[in-house]
């Protein structure tokens, strides 16, 4: 009987401590935030990541009263920033800006990890999307996905396909598309980045690429390069009559997304404040005009939803680097 009252004791004093600390965490919220938030941008400065951070950064630190501030940590793919990311305390006043990369084709690739792109990270929102293009040098005599997939089986292991580099977004979705249109052999040529790569197909060293349509729009204006199809399921307002690959590839999809993480344990209540502004940021007129600018959409989603999305985004990768064999360790 004795231990029976104290198990009843223990379990008071365990149910006044949870009470206690909920009261803390939720004060806690109330009052956040009281202090400057950093903003890690796993990619190097002038980046599309980074845009988006500097537009979300500076809006939100109007509508919170603290400022925001970029810290740019490129390296490893972004691996070096997110790992970051991932073990900063978990008080919100360290976010991370996920991406495609970061939170999608990188999980996907590496078999060992220091941060786990699910189980370390609170998800806070989706921001943007950014379309994919099928672009060609304009020596290759071909107008339409139909016929690049045409001359693809016709010249099998002759058609020259860049990458922004081994095991990217691109060299994934490149993949993608050769297994979604009927197991294409093409040469993948990867780079050291996107500018050298959009480069290396204006000069004509490879014929094909798939950059996102803000990095290959200036080119396809100026008629350096022809666009076949956009990888989006719906036409884009920018160009309307451009036709999207799933029109000849049935439910092909790549779309290039950013998003806002924090590190795993952080409060509920703050990650729905933060998701709540960052929802607010996005529906102002000018935010979506600057992104519109850059080529990029504005794609609000909340938390579950987002958190969601990042898991089949590394499920759909992952099976397209093990039907292909491309592996980044």
């Amino acid at each position: 009987m004795a231990a029976l009252q104290v198990s009843r004791h223990d379990g008071v004093c365990c149910a006044a401590l949870a009470a206690l600390l909920l009261g803390i965490t939720a004060a806690n919220a109330q009052t956040y935030p009281s202090q400057t938030i950093r903003l890690i941008v796993p990619q190097s400065a002038g980046s599309v990541s980074d845009n988006v951070a500097r537009i979300l950064g500076q809006r939100l630190g109007v509508l919170f009263g603290q400022q925001f501030v970029v810290d740019n940590r490129p390296g490893a793919g972004g691996l070096v920033g997110s790992e970051m990311g991932a073990k900063a305390p978990a008080d919100g006043y360290t976010l991370l800006i996920a991406s495609i990369s970061s939170h999608g084709t990188v999980p996907a690739l590496h078999s060992k990890l220091p941060f786990d792109a699910v189980k370390d990270f609170a998800a806070i929102a989706m921001l943007t999307t950014t379309p994919n293009v099928f672009v060609v040098h304009p020596s290759l005599p071909v107008h339409s996905i139909k016929e690049l997939i045409a001359l693809a089986k016709a010249r099998p292991g002759q058609l020259n396909v860049g990458s922004q580099g081994n095991g990217s977004s691109q060299h994934l979705a490149t993949a993608l598309f050769s297994i979604m249109a009927g197991g294409l052999k093409i040469v993948h040529v990867p780079y050291k980045g996107s500018g050298p790569s959009i480069a290396a197909l204006i000069m004509g060293e490879v014929s094909v690429l798939m950059p996102t349509f803000s990095l290959a729009r200036p080119h396809i204006e100026a008629g350096k390069i022809r666009v076949l199809a956009v990888t989006a399921l719906k036409p884009i307002a920018e160009l309307p009559d451009l036709p999207t690959v799933s029109d000849t590839v049935p439910g092909f999809e790549v779309l290039s997304w950013i998003g806002l993480v924090a590190p795993a344990r952080t409060p509920p209540a703050i990650v729905a404040r933060l998701s709540e502004a960052s929802a607010k940021v996005l529906a102002m007129p000018d935010v979506s005009k600057l992104l519109a600018v850059a080529g990029m959409t504005t794609a609000y989603s909340p938390p579950e939803q987002f958190g969601a999305f990042i898991k089949s985004e590394i499920a759909k990768w992952s099976k397209v680097a093990k039907a292909s064999n491309i592996r980044a360790d």
